[in-house]
């Protein structure tokens, strides 16, 4: 191993647990949805409500979340607060999923490149699905 690739490897070390929990962050399908409407631009939690069709409870329980971890920022007006991405991260992953998993990247103003083109297999589940992206972008 060089030194450059052992400088690299530390640095993997050091960041995989920050790494770890934001991926953590993101393995909920209510999160990811509020992410991803978010993402387009700033909601109030009666829009994301309205849209998304979670109930106000596990909304609040999942703003919270992404609140704590620093994902989302809010801006109060009058007597609605407003949600939106706040960590260029968040808006990268979010970016990326997209362009995977529903299209044009661009729409949710992805900084990232468009992955190499996969071959097409029938999905088995998420898991491996998230496992065949994995081994395809790597390549």
């Amino acid at each position: 191993m060089t030194d450059d690739q052992a400088a690299a490897m530390e640095r993997l070390k050091e960041k995989a647990p920050e790494a770890a929990e934001l991926l953590r962050q993101l393995a909920n399908a209510n999160r990811l949805l509020i992410l991803c409407h978010i993402a387009e631009e700033e909601r109030s939690v009666g829009q994301l409500e309205a849209d998304l069709g979670i109930k106000q409870p596990a909304l609040s329980q999942q703003l919270a979340e992404l609140r704590q971890y620093g994902l989302v920022k809010t801006r109060r007006q009058s007597r609605s607060i407003f949600y939106s991405i706040a960590d260029e991260r968040a808006q990268a992953v979010m970016g990326m999923l997209y362009e995977i998993f529903c299209g044009d990247a661009k729409a949710v103003g992805a900084r990232v490149a468009a992955p190499a083109p996969r071959p097409s297999t029938p999905a088995r589940g998420d898991t491996a699905q998230f496992a065949r992206i994995t081994a395809v972008a790597r390549r």
